[in-house]
């Protein structure tokens, strides 16, 4: 099965770079006194004062409130612009605010939030209810406000098309702003993707992107941001179970590494996974349970017991999908330490938008309606109890659609 394939292909491949971090470990300890070592909760962080590091660690504590999870709506004006026109909405800040608005202040919504992510438009737009920005508007709802700090895409060259972000030059600056706007963590996405022809990811392109989530990581802390990590791992392509396990655990292993050599205080900080996924086009089918078996395997080969917890992305998955996979991770993840959860964009808003359809306006009152009784399904996966259709969450290989369609149109 998935497991045994991982435990014999990549375990002692990786063993290697676990050394390495259990090695920067030790090393980051015995540079500090009996005392200081032992008061904290985690290596890293010793250029912070005890109050800061206490700060960064409530933060992150809050975001893993057990059966709560996070709203993604950091889209930016163009990204949420082309979902608005895609059903006749139009694109403008007003728009852009009032759907925001009622993401944020959805009666209830509470119960099933810890976190929201902004983008910098948001941040500083106000609530025509209260009139207060919505950074306020969600610590007073009991919701810790984040912050999308990186800014856009860049091709490295010679790799085939890998990329890394932009945006660590300005970003204390930019960090600083952000915490007196009311954000208390900030969120960076470095985005992979696997094509086994190419050769892709490249060994440049995932240490590149590791060390920026790291040095990013630094940077935020330093500020006061408790930061959210996102090594993006696509799920296009057409690569099996098993090589996705093989590249998540390169990807892991070598942030947690970079992040421990770059000083991170690891308990003020979270990660945000990728759902560890056979490519879409992928010709080989696989069950939601064998999945919920890989995405917690590659968590034990390196993820620090030190972080509170992982918030998936959903990465292009239907919320149907996405929830059946992440009760599954947690129906089995036993006495594991960390707190899986949701971390959703397109699996909770893209349903919302269709609603809209019909009017070429926002339907906000339904929107509503149906973003509450989505945050409870998402609430209940994160439970592990919410119960799936058969067939919800399982990857079905392209072989077999096309077999499926074939045996459809023989009917005709």
């Amino acid at each position: 099965d998935i497991v045994t394939y991982c435990t014999i292909v990549n375990l002692g491949r990786y063993q290697f770079a676990m050394r390495f971090t259990l090695a920067a470990l030790t090393f980051s300890l015995t540079s500090l006194t009996y005392t200081d070592a032992f008061s904290l909760r985690s290596t890293g962080g010793t250029h912070l004062t005890k109050e800061q590091r206490l700060s960064l660690e409530k933060t992150a504590e809050s975001v893993a409130t057990a059966g709560k999870g996070i709203t993604a709506c950091d889209e930016g004006p163009g990204t949420i612009g082309s979902r608005f026109e895609a059903v006749g909405v139009e694109n403008t800040e007003e728009n852009r605010r009032r759907y925001r608005q009622m993401l944020f202040e959805t009666p209830g919504c509470e119960k099933y939030l810890s976190a929201a992510i902004l983008d910098p438009e948001t941040l500083y737009q106000t609530s025509s209810i209260s009139g207060n920005t919505f950074p306020w508007v969600l610590l007073d709802r009991g919701i810790v406000p984040g912050i999308k700090p990186h800014l856009k895409v860049y091709t490295l060259p010679g790799t085939n098309g890998d990329t890394v972000m932009q945006g660590l030059d300005s970003l204390a600056a930019r960090a600083k702003e952000y915490y007196q706007a009311g954000a208390r963590f900030a969120k960076w996405r470095s985005p992979l993707v696997i094509d086994v022809a190419r050769g892709c990811p490249t060994d440049l392109a995932i240490k590149a992107n590791m060390h920026d989530l790291a040095r990013y990581a630094l940077i935020c802390q330093s500020e006061g941001l408790m930061p959210i990590v996102e090594p993006d791992v696509s799920l296009s392509g057409t690569h099996t179970l098993e090589e996705a396990v093989e590249v998540n655990i390169r990807v892991q292993a070598e942030l947690f590494k970079a992040m421990i050599d770059h000083g991170v205080y690891m308990a003020g900080s979270t990660l945000k996974p990728n759902i560890i996924n056979p490519g879409k086009k992928c010709h080989k089918s696989y069950t939601v349970e064998e999945i919920a078996e890989a995405n917690l395997f590659v968590l034990d080969q390196s993820f620090p017991v030190a972080m509170k917890g992982a918030n998936y992305l959903s990465g292009g998955q239907s919320l149907k999908d996405a929830a059946a996979r992440l009760s599954a991770i947690n129906k089995i993840k036993g006495n594991r330490p960390w707190n899986l959860s949701f971390s959703w964009s397109q699996a909770l808003q893209l349903p919302l938008l269709d609603l809209c359809k019909a009017s070429g306006d926002l339907d906000l009152d339904g929107m509503s309606q149906l973003y509450l009784k989505e945050l409870e399904i998402a609430s209940a996966a994160a439970n592990g109890v919410h119960e799936w259709e058969s067939g919800e969450g399982d990857h079905v290989g392209e072989s077999e659609l096309a077999g499926v369609a074939k045996k459809v149109l023989s009917l005709f």
